[in-house]
């Protein structure tokens, strides 16, 4: 990468010293507030802190004996109940990356000691299944405590770019992360007021765990007990708040939202992540529904670790505290929620000021006849061609008679064919990256998340 005074790549010798921590030791309490204080609400009204936490302790002595518990719930109060049951149990919480019979499995496999605790019906059920009553148990008591230094949740990476991989995190951490995400979307709502919170990610994914269920834990938060995925959903929901709601969600499910047309109440603000987030779309939903949009950036090994506002902002900016060391082979994460450096793939180009580009993943760029490129780029000028909706490029596995892993291409264009969009990608990419297979599919394999898992791509070449 080029220095041109103004942008510059941190080199020489890395320290890799986490910063200064916070000192958080022993116990503290499960959750945050007053007694009264709204941690949950839906069109039916609020549910109070101290009923919240009495379910909690009556849905903890029913658990079964165990280290780990996968939480399967759809309903994210429900969740968010299991959640802190199994933590008062001294469990661990296992969140997969998606409620398939198969991850279900690798995840067991890895935890064999493990049970599920599900709120709705599921076929095939899984071994050891705890299901919760319809109508939660409650018990009387005093706050729950639980230990800094005990493993809350083990979170699991998508499988977009490989098999899912297993994260785990303190409470201690948590409750750090969780305060750096409060201090950099504080904003967004009235000092006087509470926040009220809609989401459409879910609970089990990392940001989905740190935007709607640990922020109305360990804050004055209040979340809408459902996820809502459609807009007609989301304009529900949001109807439902007794004040104008910061909408959690992600790019595919904003694009919904802004080309559906449909009028939405006043909105406090909209927080975004899980994928790269358009400028263009971004000052388009906030034109449209009249807030900032946010989005975040970090992953399942670092939680959130920077933010920026994309409609006006090309550069993301670090959390306080957040050191990021640029390296060969992606960039060395230190922060003060975690316990020692992280690698993470994603390489950055770094400014004076600390704020930081993302130029990609190592494992995204290619070369090919001596030619470079990167699938990212590939991706944008796949869906910058009129007529096609949603698509992705990637690179095979298996080479070919002269051992190049060549590029292929899934995309949905329901008014175009393949040699038409061939014919646009020449007008834009080398030859020796066009797709040497394009599948053109109904509905791209989009995960909760909007994420696209490796292995539902190659599926799909057949």
């Amino acid at each position: 990468m080029v220095d041109d005074g103004n942008n510059r790549m941190m080199t020489g010798d890395v320290d890799t010293n986490p910063p200064s921590r916070p000192v958080v030791t022993g116990n503290i309490a499960l959750a945050e507030g007053p007694a009264g204080r709204a941690i949950a609400f839906d069109r039916r009204g609020q549910i109070r802190l101290e009923v919240f936490l009495a379910e909690v302790r009556g849905v903890a002595a029913g658990l079964p004996d165990a280290a780990h518990a996968v939480i399967l719930c759809e309903d994210r109060y429900r969740f968010l109940v299991a959640f802190c049951a199994v933590g008062l149990r001294g469990q661990i919480a296992l969140l997969p990356p998606s409620r398939t019979p198969a991850v279900i499995a690798e995840v067991r496999a890895q935890y064999p000691d493990s049970y599920c605790i599900s709120d709705v019906a599921m076929s095939p059920a899984p071994p050891r299944l705890h299901a919760l009553p319809e109508r939660l148990p409650r018990l009387e008591g005093v706050m729950p405590l639980v230990d800094t230094a005990a493993v809350a949740m083990i979170g699991f990476t998508s499988g977009s770019t490989g098999a899912p991989c297993a994260h785990p995190k303190t409470w201690g951490s948590l409750r750090i992360s969780n305060a750096q995400n409060l201090a950099a979307i504080r904003h967004l709502w009235p000092a006087a007021q509470s926040a009220r919170i809609v989401a459409t990610v879910p609970p089990q994914h990392m940001y989905g765990m740190e935007l709607s269920v640990l922020l109305p834990l360990l804050s004055d938060a209040a979340v809408h007990g459902a996820r809502p995925l459609f807009p007609e959903d989301v304009a529900r929901a949001l109807h439902d708040a007794d004040t104008p709601v910061l909408l959690v969600t992600t790019p595919v499910h904003l694009r919904a939202l802004v080309e559906s047309g449909i009028t939405l109440p006043p909105i406090a603000g909209i927080v975004t992540a899980t994928a790269p987030l358009p400028q263009s779309l971004a000052a388009t939903a906030e034109q449209h529904f009249g807030c900032e949009v946010r989005e975040m950036f970090g992953a399942t090994e670092t939680c959130v670790i920077a933010e920026r506002r994309t409609a006006r902002d090309t550069f993301w900016r670090p959390y306080p505290g957040v050191q990021l060391h640029p390296q060969a082979d992606g960039t060395l994460v230190s922060a003060a929620h975690l316990p020692a450096p992280v690698l993470l793939a994603d390489l950055i180009e770094s400014r004076h000021d600390g704020r930081f580009l993302l130029r990609g993943r190592q494992a995204d760029l290619l070369e090919i006849a001596g030619k470079r490129a990167s699938l990212g780029d590939l991706t944008r000028r796949l869906l910058a061609i009129p007529g096609v909706v949603d698509g992705a490029m990637f690179q095979l596995e298996e080479g070919d008679a002269g051992g190049v892993r060549r590029i292929a291409a899934v995309a949905v264009a329901p008014t175009l064919d393949e040699a038409t969009i061939l014919d646009a990608l020449r007008q834009s990419i080398d030859p020796a990256f066009l797709p040497r297979r394009l599948r053109l599919v109904g509905a791209m394999p989009r995960n909760d998340t909007g994420k696209l898992p490796r292995a539902e791509l190659l599926r799909l070449l057949g």
